[in-house]
């Protein structure tokens, strides 16, 4: 996979596809975003579109979308930076449950406001900066022809003789291929958990900002230990096979204070295999921060405290 980076005043090739897979994810179910999030994913692909990816600070975006006015202080008021955080799970976790095969790759890279585009290499032929489109030194790439006619037509059917006849021993010297039934087996042998969406208990926005956060915060981190398999929320009745755990959770926001209570339920037999509150206080301290710090212990504890040892499947 190629990746091409816009420029500071330049705008990317292929428009129509970047546009194509924009609305490809805002469309899709699994781009677990609010409205006012797709605005922006909206707002800073369009502006790099035009050309103006150098415009992209914390000052314009808080005015274009979220509606703040010329006494925005990026520093005081973090809306732009959390939401840009939010986006970047929302679209890691979009190409991780159905979006690994689109043709274009969305990301907002960490310290910058400015979304990159990458693709497949057919699909790169008409991004700039692509190896396929140009030789390092500017020429443009020698083609198949080209090629053959200094060496001759035969001298190529020659080559071609040669290697049909190696081709065979590839299935003697190269290890076997996995089998789609042994990465079934191993499926099997996971524990597979259900990460529903928190809930926002008290009805506040910043309440519901933060459980959507810490759910996606979770996933990220869970997707990462060996030996489970991370269900999309929704999705706990699919088949699978395996031991099927639900993880839920509600968050609470306080005045200053965050209360988040999480619980693993095993959902065959309704047991809570294993549950904790988690206290925060909010003052003074990146919400980012605060909701990865929570993942992160939420996450040591269920892999790494033993309560799932006597739950994995033999394989």
């Amino acid at each position: 996979m190629s990746s091409v980076d816009g420029g500071e005043d330049r705008a990317p090739g292929n428009p129509e596809g970047i546009r194509a897979q924009l609305e490809r994810i805002l469309a899709s179910p699994e781009f677990h975003a609010p409205e006012r999030g797709r605005r922006f994913l909206q707002y800073i692909v369009e502006e790099t579109l035009e050309g103006r990816s150098a415009q992209l600070k914390a000052y314009t975006i808080a005015q274009a979308v979220f509606g703040r006015n010329a006494s925005f202080d990026a520093q005081s008021d973090p809306v732009v930076r959390i939401e840009a955080g939010r986006i970047r799970r929302a679209l890691e976790r979009y190409y991780l449950v159905c979006g690994s095969q689109d043709p274009i790759r969305v990301t907002i890279p960490k310290g910058s406001y400015s979304p990159q585009f990458s693709g497949n290499d057919d699909n790169m032929m008409s991004l700039p900066g692509s190896s396929k489109a140009q030789s390092h030194d500017g020429e443009p790439p020698l083609r198949l022809r080209q090629l053959l006619l200094p060496i001759g037509v035969p001298t190529f059917f020659g080559v071609m003789a040669v290697l049909a006849l190696i081709r065979p021993l590839e299935a003697y010297l190269s290890p076997p291929k996995t089998s789609p039934f042994s990465t079934a087996s191993t499926t099997a042998a996971s524990i597979r958990i259900a990460v529903e969406p928190f809930d926002a208990l008290g009805g506040t926005a910043r309440g519901e900002d933060l459980a959507k956060g810490l759910t996606d915060q979770v996933i990220a981190r869970l997707t990462k230990v060996t030996d489970i398999v991370v269900l999309a929320p929704g999705r706990a009745g699919l088949d699978g096979g395996g031991l099927l755990l639900s993880l839920q959770g509600g968050a609470l926001v306080e005045g200053t204070v965050l209360r988040l209570h999480v619980r693993l339920i095993n959902v065959s037999n309704g047991a809570v295999i294993w549950a904790n509150q988690y206290d925060r206080n909010l003052d003074g301290q990146a919400i980012l921060d605060i909701e990865d710090d929570i993942a992160a212990d939420i996450v040591t504890e269920i892999s790494g405290s033993g309560k799932l040892n006597g739950l994995r499947p033999q394989s």
